[in-house]
């Protein structure tokens, strides 16, 4: 009886918390401009998650206490979540339908990471890497030469590699095959503002996305222990060499320090996106999600500059503001947990990836083979699944696993 009646009160308190979109523009483009986004932001957006994330402009509830908004933030658009309730903190344009430059790569390994075996191998052929744009990131991808999974998706997160992208879609069924996989994958998770035209996330005309729904895409893809441990590795073997994450808050640089707690997920640059990020960070308890899409100021690294301020702020504020809206769950999550005693499948909420532990997590330590380069956070691994009887609606919490602490990745 109390299954049943906590699926009804889910049903009768969630049914509309996901409004639709807009119908989609498959461009963010002024009418004179149309290989660029346009200056401002649409009076009308999205009201997915709530409808003060819809309007235009900064929207936070500050309360007693919490410290004012940062003003040297200069996004186009941003976002700061609560990761495991799902609550919004503050948000700007959130809902603006932009470039989003390789974070959409978080979407596409959302998508494809859970089909193939880590341990496959795979010999590439010249046709597996046509079609890149010019001057595509890439990690050194050799036709002729043989690759197992696990490394191409070194090359996806750590060095953002479109050649590994192609070669991970190709395996998939191609590129076009892939895209749509993207774009069901996307819509069930009510990421309306995405349009998805190439994989790798690669300027094209018509390809877009918004803070929200990239948003989106890291939180679902953190449910999976190979998504939390590919975008939390600071440095791996690969092919003769190393590879360092281009992930400044995760490996840190010369003007940016390692951020404490910082998880991972995924950063971006092209020319009409400009710079893009979404990182994930735990600190004394709380886990929280910011994305930063294309800050005006063109100062070195100032994409993580402007997420690490957004990160202090929601620290302070996690817990003492009121959310000005919601992350909403994915579809077939809604579903499934409006069914009595149906639980999530992998690959949607709460599920893993290949190789998951349904085991309690545990600390990992550097190991042997493994050189100190600086400390990152890491997600440990183990199988997290929704309570049936839909829980997940009713508490509206996705909880990610406990984050522990590790250094680099063989």
């Amino acid at each position: 009886m109390l299954v049943t009646s906590a699926a009804l009160l889910s049903a009768a308190l969630t049914t509309p918390v996901a409004v639709a979109a807009p119908a989609p523009s498959t461009s963010p483009s002024s009418p004179s401009s149309p290989s660029s986004p346009s200056a401002t932001p649409p009076a009308g957006m999205s009201t997915v998650g709530g409808t003060r994330l819809g309007r235009p402009g900064t929207q936070v509830d500050l309360a007693a206490g919490v410290q004012v908004l940062p003003k040297d933030v200069t996004a186009r658009s941003w976002i700061v979540a609560d990761a495991e309730s799902g609550e919004v903190l503050a948000s700007h344009n959130a809902h603006w339908r932009l470039p989003p430059a390789s974070t959409l790569k978080m979407l596409f390994a959302d998508t494809v990471l859970p089909r193939f075996p880590k341990t496959t191998e795979h010999k590439v052929v010249p046709a597996d890497l046509a079609g890149m744009g010019a001057g595509s990131s890439v990690v050194g991808i050799k036709a002729n030469h043989t690759y197992t999974v696990h490394d191409l998706w070194l090359g996806v997160f750590l060095r953002s590699g479109n050649d590994a992208v192609h070669v991970l879609s190709r395996m998939n069924g191609g590129i076009g095959r892939t895209v749509k996989d993207m774009q069901a994958h996307a819509d069930d998770l009510q990421a309306l503002d995405t349009h998805v035209i190439s994989p790798d996330g690669y300027d094209e005309p018509g390809q877009v996305s918004s803070a929200y729904d990239l948003t989106l895409f890291a939180r679902s893809g953190l449910q999976k222990k190979d998504f939390r441990d590919y975008c939390s590795t600071v440095t791996a073997k690969f092919g003769s060499g190393d590879i360092r994450n281009t992930n400044r808050l995760l490996s840190g640089d010369t003007d940016v320090p390692v951020y404490r707690g910082i998880a991972g997920v995924k950063n971006g640059n092209t020319t009409n996106a400009g710079a893009t990020f979404t990182g994930v960070a735990e600190r004394d308890g709380h886990v929280l999600l910011v994305t930063v899409m294309n800050p005006e100021k063109s100062e070195h690294n100032e994409v993580y500059k402007e997420a690490a301020r957004l990160f202090d702020w929601g620290f302070q504020a996690v817990g003492k503001v009121r959310p000005v809206g919601e992350l909403v769950p994915p579809k077939s999550a809604a579903l499934a947990t409006a069914r009595p005693g149906a639980t999530a499948s992998p690959g949607q909420a709460g599920g893993t990836g290949t190789g998951g532990s349904s085991s309690k997590p545990v600390a990992s330590g550097p190991s042997g083979g493994m050189r100190g380069v600086g400390i990152a956070a890491a997600v440990a691994g183990g199988l997290l699944v929704l309570l049936g009887g839909g829980a997940f609606l009713v508490n509206r919490r996705w909880p990610l696993p406990d984050l522990v602490r590790r250094r680099t990745r063989p």
